[in-house]
C-alpha cells in the first residue's frame, strides 16, 4: 500500500518528487482519478478546488478522470478506481467522504484497488484512515460541527488503518486559528496519536512503514 498524505496536495517539488518515486513511471504515463466528493458537503467558495483541480491537472497526465463516489453503480465506481494508477481523493468534509465510502459499500473495493495503486489525499482525502474517526475524535479535535453539519452524530472508520489521527492546515493562513496554542490544547485531551502537518507537508505510508515529507513544518503527538 502506497499513500501519500497531504494537507493541501502537491503544493511543492518534494511532494511531486515524492509522487513520482511512489508511482514509477512519469506522470504522462499515468492515468490519475480525482474524486471530489469530500468537497462537496463543504458550504462556501471552492476556488480552492478548482486550484488544486488545475495544479494536478497540469502535472500532464496519460489521463484525467473526475469520479464522484455518489450516485453511480458501485462496480463502475470501482471498475474506474480501478483503471487509474494515481486515485486523488481531494478535502472538503471528511465525515462525509467516511459516510459516502461506507455508505455505498466502496471500502473493500476501495482496498483492493489501493493494494496496487498510489493514493493521494488532501485534507479531508488524507483524515479518513485512521481508527480514531470517531463521534469522540470530533469532539476532541473540535470538529463536531462538520459532523452535525451532515445531520450524523456518528461517523464509522471507512478503512481503520492505523491508531493515529492527521490534522492537517497547521500554522496555514486559511486556518489561523491553527497554531501552536489550538495543537497544544487538542493534545492535552487526545487519547490517541495526532499527526499536525501544515501545507507543505505529507504523511508518506509504504506497507507499515510511515515517514515525513515536507518542505514545512510538522508535530506528533504520541
Amino acid at each position: 500500500m502506497n499513500l501519500l498524505l497531504t494537507a493541501s496536495g502537491l503544493r511543492n517539488e518534494t511532494l511531486r518528487d515524492a509522487l513520482r518515486d511512489m508511482l514509477g513511471k512519469p506522470f504522462g504515463s499515468a492515468n490519475v482519478v480525482f474524486v471530489p466528493t469530500a468537497s462537496l458537503a463543504e458550504p462556501g467558495d471552492h476556488t480552492w478546488l478548482v486550484s488544486d483541480l488545475n495544479r494536478l491537472h497540469g502535472l500532464g497526465w496519460r489521463e484525467f478522470d473526475i469520479l464522484e463516489l455518489n450516485g453511480l453503480p458501485r462496480q463502475l465506481v470501482l471498475d474506474r478506481l480501478l483503471h487509474a494508477d494515481v486515485i486523488y481523493v481531494e478535502g472538503g468534509n471528511h465525515y462525509h467522504l467516511a459516510r459516502s465510502i461506507t455508505g455505498n459499500g466502496l471500502t473493500d473495493g476501495f482496498l483492493e484497488a489501493l493494494e496496487s495503486r498510489v493514493y493521494v489525499g488532501v485534507s479531508a482525502g488524507s483524515m479518513i484512515f485512521s481508527q480514531n474517526l470517531t463521534a469522540h475524535s470530533a469532539d476532541v479535535i473540535g470538529d463536531t460541527a462538520d459532523l452535525h453539519l451532515l445531520g450524523a452524530t456518528t461517523v464509522q472508520p471507512p478503512f481503520a488503518l492505523f491508531d493515529w489521527y492527521l490534522k492537517p492546515h497547521l500554522y496555514s493562513p486559511d486556518f489561523p486559528e491553527r497554531d501552536d496554542t489550538w495543537a497544544d490544547r487538542i493534545t492535552a485531551r487526545a487519547d490517541f496519536p495526532i499527526y499536525f502537518i501544515d501545507d507543505d507537508t505529507a504523511l508518506r505510508v509504504r506497507d507499515d512503514e510511515v515517514d515525513v515529507v515536507t518542505e514545512g513544518r510538522w508535530r506528533f503527538h504520541p
